[in-house]
């Protein structure tokens, strides 16, 4: 059992919680039994299981590396408010840049890792596999993976920039922008890269100049906008209809 905060290992994964130690260690953090539980079950690729004893007893162990610590090394190793005493630390995966196969989501200056891991969530509930992001929160910090809720596990995630994309693109781009037309009766048919903005700016010129469409959300009682991964998720539904 670990039962010092200062163990190399501790401190390896304490620092995961800054982007540039994910980078170095290409290794990010899922934490709480159901996403280590869901990144066994996807297949992902488990560096090390670690745990009190009591949270190592709610999952299935297999053949992982598997590190016991104590209470105490735990918390200084969480990021959650109320610890559920387990966590995986997990090899990010390495997804060379390939044009969009089907229905995609780029992101475009989505800076709120709540917000992104939100939209992955959704994207990976209504089936947009792939997704793009240009200036983004990284997706693989801790409160962007907290939000997917076990979706980092089921899509695939590109790093690109605006020409890259663009550049390698056969999909129509459809914006989302609060002076567009309606989705709900927009004539949109097939597959489409639908691209959402950051949450103050909005949409890039760039993207905005690429744009085949640009569709809204309707709203009542003087809103004029609604959150980001909010806004995602009514506009992929409808999109697949």
């Amino acid at each position: 059992m670990i039962t010092s905060r200062q163990n190399a290992f501790i401190k390896q994964i304490r620092s995961l919680s800054d982007k540039k130690f994910r980078d170095e260690f290409n290794l990010y953090v899922a934490e709480g039994v159901k996403m280590v539980s869901e990144a066994i079950s996807s297949g992902q690729k488990i560096y090390a299981i670690v745990g009190t004893e009591k949270g190592l007893g709610q999952v299935s162990l297999q053949d992982f590396r598997v590190e016991q610590v104590s209470d105490d090394v735990f918390m200084s190793i969480s990021s959650e408010v109320s610890p559920q005493g387990v966590l995986a630390v997990i090899e990010k995966p390495t997804e060379l840049f390939s044009a969009p196969l089907s229905s995609c989501i780029l992101l475009d200056g989505v800076s709120d890792p709540s917000n992104v891991g939100a939209v992955i969530r959704t994207a990976a509930a209504s089936g947009y596999n792939q997704i793009y992001l240009v200036d983004t929160a990284d997706p693989f910090g801790p409160k962007a993976v907290r939000a997917s809720m076990s979706g980092i596990f089921k899509v695939k995630t590109y790093s690109v920039s605006r020409e890259e994309f663009v550049k390698k693109n056969k999909l129509p781009i459809v914006v989302a922008d609060m002076n567009g037309e309606n989705v709900f009766t927009a004539d949109i048919k097939g597959d489409i890269c639908l691209v959402i903005g950051n949450e103050g700016r909005g949409i890039s010129d760039f993207m905005r100049a690429h744009a085949k469409k640009t569709v809204s959300i309707p709203m009542q009682n003087g809103m004029e906008s609604l959150n980001a991964s909010v806004s995602a998720g009514i506009l992929m539904y409808s999109l697949k209809r």
